[in-house]
């Protein structure tokens, strides 16, 4: 058995603590300030960034961007374009770097504004009825491409000749095909997140009611839901247009077929990736125009397959994939600014480091180590500003020199609060699990305890994820270990950093090789760390998570005092008819859920199944919203727990989805969990520290 201990970082330095630090609570990770979207002025000079800070009274965030001058050593970032009551975000810097961009709902919607730098007066460019939803200034600046929600029948943002639909009686919606509802929203019948084209003025403005880029298409681009400015690229003289559309439908739900269209001076879109049937996105335009770089998978219908870098040469049309010869799932691309190396990111044994690979021979080389890496943004000068966070520490920003040495953080947004905080040790092990396979875990605990420590078992949902060393405002190590845990994770078949065989090892296999390595997994993480009490231990997941903690209720209920399942799959066969992206299930029970062998597998790793042999008490958590496992399944599980006579709690967010996002349902949700670890694990051990105050 291997270990590698990984506490105290240099490169997550912080302040020094203080003489009294206290337990971190879930007010602190629902307050915490957020970076991120860096942009960069092409002269290299002038850093912006959006930082989200929380309003806990109105029970929400605000963003603000931030600027910073890296040419003075030590600057300190000054906020810019700010206004009280609104929202400024997603910065982009003009090409010829006069001008900085980004949307603001100051005039009453979501619009895009310009501000020159450093000290101007901000400008509102777009006066679009209802607002924008994202932009893209074109190289050229004569130009800029937004995209709006509008009916497909629209010739022009103002949707002249289309007539709005009449008024009848009833509330009924009718539907002729599906999506009927999708993530947290019900669908208007064809409405489209679609892009448009708008001629900027010389003084800035767009002017005339914009003209769509694919009349012709029906579908989202960006694709939903959560598709944004990463799937749209001007080409360097900003006479073409790349996006990723997934043409709608009604076999929509059951296709992972996203395509990379291109438009050039307006004429009709021509499909870049029409021969590969499964998702192809994330075009990316070299510094000289003459690659479009790309990811994409191979197998149709899986949403978690690899994906593989593939360069088209923009001049003759032919494409070669660049890194098909490295068992890694590229996550982002960058161009690097001489267009000999592209800047990529990818999982890879529970850190995601910034790599590059050379377009020439597809040699990978990895630029930093432990950690998470986001945002990557190249300079001209060779240098590299990215975002960084691990399992102890949130996102700040970091600049990676251009010819080696050290990294150099720009930013500390949240030490001074987490210098208040207990330190955390992070520890990561690995064992032989399910087949002899080599398996890894994480621990995470507080350093100030020296007493034996109860263990939070978290489950990773997906099921194709992982946890990771990275920082989580949903489920976050450091917070479930804050009141006196081992919080412990395992990284088992079917996670994601450690080639495609052992990604696809889950399919058809929900509660096979996962289990064994979740029980191996916990038996070794005691072994490693002799202060885990893993017989007093408590198993937490959500959404795959979530049906696996119902899967060890039935199959497994020796092995916790407690169980916390947040948006589980409590029957397979249901959620298979009853959830939106139906390709999801199909694809891992291998079928249609009516055919023999798909029906076999979901009946065969159905939770719902071993009911009368639950026994171990339940917290049971879902979000109304949520119509990728629909609430409905939380339901029968807490009926199934009452009628048992199980000792069991239920809590449902009317306004949340399959996420819980908002501030202060975030705390609640903290509080019910760490009070139901406490109840069951640490009975009557005073108040607890890591929710805030005890459960009522």
């Amino acid at each position: 058995m291997k270990k590698l201990l990984l506490c105290g970082l240099a490169a997550f330095a912080l302040a020094p603590l203080p003489a009294a630090a206290r337990p971190m609570t879930a007010t602190d990770l629902a307050t915490m300030k957020r970076i991120g979207a860096p942009t960069v002025s092409p002269d290299g000079r002038w850093l912006v960034y959006q930082l989200r800070e929380t309003d806990l009274a109105a029970n929400r965030g605000r963003t603000d961007l931030w600027l910073l001058d890296l040419n003075r050593p030590n600057a300190i970032p000054v906020k810019i374009a700010s206004t009280p009551q609104h929202n400024e975000h997603d910065a982009r810097f003009s090409a010829d770097g006069r001008w900085l961009y980004y949307l603001s709902g100051q005039s009453g919607s979501e619009q895009v504004w310009r501000v020159s730098l450093p000290n101007g007066r901000p400008q509102q460019v777009t006066s679009v009825n209802g607002g924008v939803s994202g932009y893209l200034p074109a190289p050229t600046g004569d130009r800029i491409a937004i995209w709006a929600d509008r009916d497909q029948r629209c010739a022009d943002l103002v949707c002249s000749g289309v007539p709005e639909a009449a008024e009848g009686q009833g509330s009924g919606r009718a539907y002729s095909e599906i999506f009927v509802r999708h993530w947290d929203s019900w669908i208007t019948p064809n409405n489209y997140s679609r892009i448009f084209i708008l001629p900027l003025g010389r003084d800035g403005r767009a002017t005339g009611n914009g003209t769509p880029v694919a009349p012709g298409l029906r579908g989202h681009a960006p694709t939903r839901p959560f598709g944004g400015a990463e799937e749209i690229a001007w080409s360097p003289d900003g006479r073409t247009l790349f996006f990723t559309l997934r043409e709608a439908g009604r076999e929509e739900p059951t296709s992972t077929n996203l395509d990379i269209y291109a438009v050039r001076d307006g004429a009709a879109p021509e499909n870049l990736t029409r021969a590969n049937r499964a998702t192809d996105t994330g075009p990316v335009v070299s510094p000289d125009g003459r690659w479009l770089a790309y990811t994409a998978m191979a197998r149709p219908g899986y949403e978690a397959d690899r994906q593989i870098v593939y360069l088209r040469d923009l001049q003759s049309g032919q494409v070669r994939a660049l890194t098909s010869n490295w068992d890694r799932s590229v996550g982002s691309i960058a161009w690097a600014p001489d267009g000999r190396s592209l800047l990529v990111t990818a999982q890879d044994t529970l850190d995601t480091p910034l790599f590059r690979v050379d377009i020439g021979n597809g040699r990978v080389t990895r630029l930093t180590q432990a950690g998470t890496v986001g945002n990557v943004t190249a300079l001209a000068d060779g240098s590299i500003i990215y975002t960084l966070n691990s399992v102890e520490t949130p996102d700040d920003l970091w600049r990676l020199p251009a010819r080696g040495g050290n990294p150099q953080r720009l930013t500390s947004i949240n030490a001074a609060l987490l210098a208040e905080l207990d330190p955390v040790s992070y520890q990561r092990f690995s064992f032989r699990g399910a087949g002899g396979d080599r398996v890894w875990g994480q621990i995470v605990k507080p350093t100030s305890r020296s007493r034996s420590l109860p263990v939070a078992y978290i489950i990773h949902g997906g099921p194709q994820g992982s946890f990771n060393n990275s920082w989580s405002y949903r489920w976050n190590p450091r917070l479930f270990s804050a009141p006196g845990y081992a919080s412990v994770s395992v990284d088992f078949h079917g996670s994601t950093g450690y080639g495609q065989a052992f990604t696809d090892a889950i399919n058809r296999d929900w509660g096979g090789k996962p289990l064994e390595d979740l029980r191996l997994g916990l038996a070794a993480a005691g072994r490693e760390d002799p202060q885990l009490d893993t017989a007093n231990a408590c198993a937490l997941g959500g959404s795959y998570g979530g049906y696996m903690v119902n899967w060890i209720a039935g199959n497994w209920p020796e092995g916790f005092k407690c169980l916390v399942s947040h948006a589980g799959i409590f029957d397979t066969r249901v959620m298979a008819y009853e959830t939106e992206e139906l390709w999801f299930t199909e694809w891992e029970n291998g079928g249609v859920p009516w055919d023999r062998r798909a029906a076999e597998t979901l009946e065969r790793w159905n939770p719902i199944r071993f009911v009368d042999r639950w026994r171990t008490p339940m917290l049971v958590i879902h979000g109304e919203r949520d119509y990728r496992i629909p609430y409905s399944q939380s339901l029968a599980m807490f009926n199934a727990l009452q009628r048992r006579n199980i000792a069991s709690r239920l809590v449902v967010y009317p306004d949340e989805n399959h996420w819980i996002l908002k501030p202060q349902n975030s705390i609640q949700w903290y509080r019910e969990v760490h009070g139901w670890l406490q109840q069951h694990l640490q009975p009557g051990a005073g108040p607890i520290m890591g929710g805030d105050r005890p459960r009522q």
